[in-house]
């Protein structure tokens, strides 16, 4: 490859390695699986080595993690919470030897699992815990003590009382707390978590630590970063120490001396990684002796004692017995595949989603037909692709009507669900509640999805309206309830009706419309009849409402039966106004702001918050129309991009003395 060829490829890995870490890291929210994306990072790197000068200081290879969110206070890591080098075979491991080797002479290594979680570092004073932190980007991380503090088996007090020591641990969520993550999700309508790593990682980056405890988050802690008042010279060493302090550590981890030993562990950890709880995506190998680690030193992002082995996704063959379909919370009939059972990482599978009709013609996959099965993310099977055709089968089709109600069924031009026309739909009304009384929405306590099926299965609710129709003695003859609990439910009902029309609007569950557009649509028109007034055109003038979203809302406000049922809410007394927040002054009427770096005494919000108190508006990235750029110290891409485009760039000095003397 040339310099000119090489130096393109470097540039599209890097954006997309960009984009992909921080889905993963920011976001929690990934597109790809680890292994393409860890083989994307491997051709950077090695697209690096052949052409030097194509390295750059903020290239995806030099970086850890990702970055602090603004919601937390930042943590600055004494000791960096570096990543490990990847392998991806054995003779790679073999080379790691022997560089060690070559440079410190003999040496003993611990192997131990790698844990699919989320780094995070613990810190105690005179054996008390006292703060709790994400990675972050190795050198600066979250302050999440608050959530991490939920977490049962790390110890809050230890046995013996160290004057100071900061341990490194991964936070993790077990299958069996994943896979009742995902049946809550799936009861409340809810968007499943992609895998066990991501669900940990959203629990800890939750505002309200009582979301991250219901979480049933878990930890192993497997190093020492800091300690004063004990001397240790070893790996093991510290492992057995921070056992004897009470620390949930490594369920096994053991020293070889020679590489093929360990490479004989690291196969017979992968072989019976099915029979854990926990998720693991490879072995780690560590040099034990502290001092050779100090020796060995570390690169710009990896230490040079430790190397991680990734292992393969497990993919197995089976039959496709049947296709059925499911019903979701806004009418999309969504196929689910029905499979021979295997074992897959761990657990038997027999069904797996087929997402939509698209994906099932793209693969070409029919009922009798062999297909390749994986689990993404070790815990959500899939069909990768088709193994082998069966005999005499068919090609599928989605059905033309309703599974549920027997309605027609229809799939707008662009969209790739089919759905449910009847918005009455019986299948449908269980998740609509569910969503209906969500935190999110009207944020009703004590509605949860059992209550909310008691009350179905018992007539009593075929609406949203109707929970405001319910009585006390309607609710207290039934199972598990009682006289108390269905006052409680009545007074927590009651109180919903004064929640301003946002939070009604995103119980509704217009299709596309979230919480955040919901507020925003409510800042437009503040009141109901406005709301439903509007047309397309004057929709797609608000900021970030696109074409897609207008014309979702006025079908959905269209509906008879959207109609009847807003008339309800109206005569049952909810409240169906939101409040009209004033500008303080229109000194940023029409003008857009992009923020960027840290800033010297404002947080994001606040400054996000000053600029809409005086009628402008913040946007997430850099363009031609954006008017202003607020950067602080370390401001990255986003200044740099302004500068090239001519764009003001200001200060938050700048900005506080605009708006104070407005």
């Amino acid at each position: 490859m040339d310099f000119e060829t090489a130096k393109k490829r470097v540039a599209e890995l890097t954006e997309q390695l960009n984009y992909h870490n921080k889905r993963y890291y920011d976001q929690d929210s990934p597109e790809i699986s680890d292994r393409e994306y860890d083989m994307m990072l491997r051709e950077l790197e090695d697209l690096e080595e052949q052409f030097p000068n194509l390295l750059k200081e903020d290239s995806p290879t030099q970086r850890v993690g990702g970055e602090r969110a603004e919601k937390f206070s930042p943590v600055e890591h004494a000791v960096p919470m570096e990543s490990l080098h990847d392998s991806f075979s054995f003779d790679e491991l073999r080379d790691f030897d022997r560089r060690v080797r070559e440079a410190v002479g003999q040496v003993s290594y611990v192997v131990e699992p790698k844990f699919d979680g989320l780094s995070v570092s613990a810190e105690y004073r005179d054996g008390i815990f006292v703060r709790g932190s994400t990675r972050g980007n190795g050198r600066v991380g979250e302050d999440i003590t608050e959530n991490i503090r939920t977490i049962r088996t790390l110890p809050k007090r230890l046995s013996k009382p160290v004057p100071f020591l900061e341990v490194r641990g991964e936070v993790y969520m077990s299958n069996e707390a994943f896979e009742k993550l995902l049946k809550f999700q799936e009861e409340r309508g809810e968007k499943p978590a992609k895998n066990p790593r991501n669900a940990a990682a959203g629990a800890l980056r939750q505002k309200d630590s009582r979301i991250t405890a219901q979480r049933e988050l878990d930890i192993f802690v497997f190093n020492i970063q800091q300690i004063e008042g004990e001397t240790l010279t070893g790996h093991k060493q510290s492992i057995d120490y921070l056992a004897e302090l009470g620390f949930p550590t490594s369920p096994f981890y053991k020293k070889y001396d020679d590489i093929e030993d360990i490479i004989k562990e690291i196969e017979y950890i992968g072989n019976t990684r099915e029979q854990f709880d926990f998720p693991i995506d490879g072995a780690v190998v560590k040099v034990d002796d502290l001092a050779l680690r100090e020796e060995l030193g570390s690169t710009a992002k990896f230490p040079r004692w430790a190397e991680a082995y990734k292992y393969p996704p497990e993919e197995k063959v089976t039959v496709l017995r049947d296709i059925e379909i499911n019903v979701g919370r806004t009418g999309v009939l969504t196929p689910t595949g029905i499979f021979d059972p295997i074992l897959l990482a761990g657990t038997t599978v027999s069904r797996a989603t087929l997402h939509n009709e698209d994906f099932i013609k793209e693969k070409d996959i029919r009922v009798g037909d062999e297909v390749i099965l994986r689990k993404a993310g070790e815990i959500i099977p899939e069909v990768v692709a088709l193994y082998r055709r069966g005999e005499n089968t068919t090609v599928y089709s989605m059905p033309t009507v309703c599974p549920s109600c027997g309605s027609p069924v229809g799939r707008e031009e662009g969209d790739a669900a089919v759905r449910c026309t009847n918005t009455a739909c019986p299948a449908q009304l269980m998740r609509n509640l569910i969503h209906f009384v969500s935190r999110d929405a009207m944020d009703i306590d004590g509605l949860g999805p059992a209550v909310l099926e008691l009350l179905a299965q018992n007539d009593l609710v075929h609406s949203p309206a109707d929970l405001y129709k319910l009585r006390a003695e309607d609710i207290s003859p039934l199972e598990r309830m009682g006289e108390i609990s269905a006052n409680n439910l009545i007074s927590a009902i009651e109180s919903s009706k004064q929640n301003d029309l946002s939070k009604l609007v995103t119980g509704l569950g217009i299709r596309l419309v979230g919480q955040k557009a919901a507020r925003v649509l409510c800042a437009k028109y503040p009141t109901i009849d406005e709301l439903m007034s509007a047309d397309e055109e004057a929709f797609t003038q608000i900021d970030g409402i696109g074409a897609a979203m207008a014309k979702s809302i006025v079908s959905y406000f269209a509906l008879p039966k959207t109609k009847e049922l807003i008339g309800e809410f109206k005569s049952l007394g909810l409240k169906l106004t939101e409040p009209v927040v004033k500008a303080k002054s229109s000194i940023f009427e029409g003008k857009s702001f992009v923020l960027t770096g840290t800033l010297p005494t404002l947080k994001r919000s606040q400054a996000s918050k000053i600029i809409e108190d005086h009628g402008g508006k913040v946007v997430s990235s850099v363009s031609k129309k954006t008017d202003y750029v607020l950067a602080g110290e370390a401001a990255g891409s986003k200044l740099e991009k302004a500068e090239k485009l001519g764009i003001t760039i200001i200060s938050e000095d700048d900005l506080l003395k605009w708006t104070e003397q407005a």
